[in-house]
């Protein structure tokens, strides 16, 4: 660009400031409202018809739906199941990915690297694949925990794991907890990696363990980032649980597997109730966005 060229266009932006701001923000605010702002405003909508699959005959109903959605005892049973799971996911996936990433961290181990890429591949892989690999690991008799169990004589314990109703939603909840530790040990490795190690030089000259290191430097140093992944962690139990419960189990036996967003399909395009389908997705989001602004201002509160 020849230097007249370039000091005409500094000299445009620094006479029209906004209007340079507002063509730089122009192409992400129309994606932003073609495939966020308007399909979520179409969804809150379509919430308030009878709509189906079809689009045919349609009106507005009001909050019918939404008054319908806590008399039907499957919607009670998913949003129970997807409860259950955000309970209990996201704290053992953090607590996983801090314990790996303290390690790998404080290490003199060469093969670090290693590590982290074998302990990440699992977010790598498409989570239908993952659906379908774990799938294989509870089959009743071939899978991988049943033989297990079969050769170290614990045959008792032995069972068709996504077919019993007080095992399945567990099964989908270690296979969430397996898929997503590794991505959040890398974000908590890049943490850790940013912490001075004057510090813990300092803390093991006073004598410090590398539990005391963890509870006393690691962890109140990392508190921001912590909460960041807690909610992220949050968010995508509520997306990803969809996906293995879809695959894994179909939302079996007898809804004992299923969740908020699986009976959402469900509804949707399996029984064509579109616009109840689309009351269950408000509403999941609407619970999402609650719980996510709980958790992070509860852990920004923590001394």
């Amino acid at each position: 660009m020849k230097p007249q060229v370039a000091d005409q266009i500094k000299c445009k932006r620094k006479k029209n400031p906004v209007g340079f701001i507002c063509v730089c923000v122009l192409p992400t605010f129309l994606l932003t409202l073609t495939f966020t702002i308007i399909p979520t405003f179409r969804a809150l909508w379509l919430s308030l018809t009878n709509a189906t699959s079809l689009g045919l005959n349609s009106k507005f109903i009001g909050l019918e739906n939404y008054e319908y959605m806590f008399q039907d005892e499957y919607f009670v049973l998913a949003l129970k199941n997807t409860l259950k799971l955000m309970a209990c996911v996201p704290a053992i996936t953090i607590a996983l990915a801090l314990v790996l990433a303290f390690i790998i961290s404080q290490s003199d181990l060469k093969e670090r690297g290693l590590y982290r890429t074998a302990f990440y591949f699992p977010n790598i892989i498409s989570l239908t694949v993952v659906s379908i690999i774990w799938s294989f690991v509870f089959h009743p008799t071939m899978g991988i925990l049943n033989s297990f169990l079969n050769g170290v004589g614990l045959h008792v314990w032995a069972k068709s794991w996504l077919g019993d109703t007080s095992t399945a939603l567990w099964c989908i909840a270690v296979t969430l907890i397996w898929q997503a530790t590794g991505y959040y040990m890398v974000m908590h490795i890049a943490a850790m990696d940013g912490i001075s190690n004057e510090i813990y030089e300092a803390a093991t000259i006073d004598g410090a363990g590398p539990i005391h290191k963890l509870f006393s430097i690691t962890l109140p140093l990392m508190k921001d980032i912590i909460g960041i992944t807690f909610v992220l962690a949050l968010s995508g139990t509520i997306n990803l649980s969809f996906t293995l419960s879809k695959v894994m189990t179909g939302g079996g036996p007898n809804g004992a597997s299923s969740v908020l967003l699986q009976y959402m399909y469900e509804q949707g395009f399996i029984n064509g109730n579109f616009g109840y389908a689309m009351a269950i997705t408000v509403f999941t989001l609407t619970i999402s966005i609650v719980l996510s602004m709980i958790s992070r201002k509860l852990t920004n509160n923590e001394s």
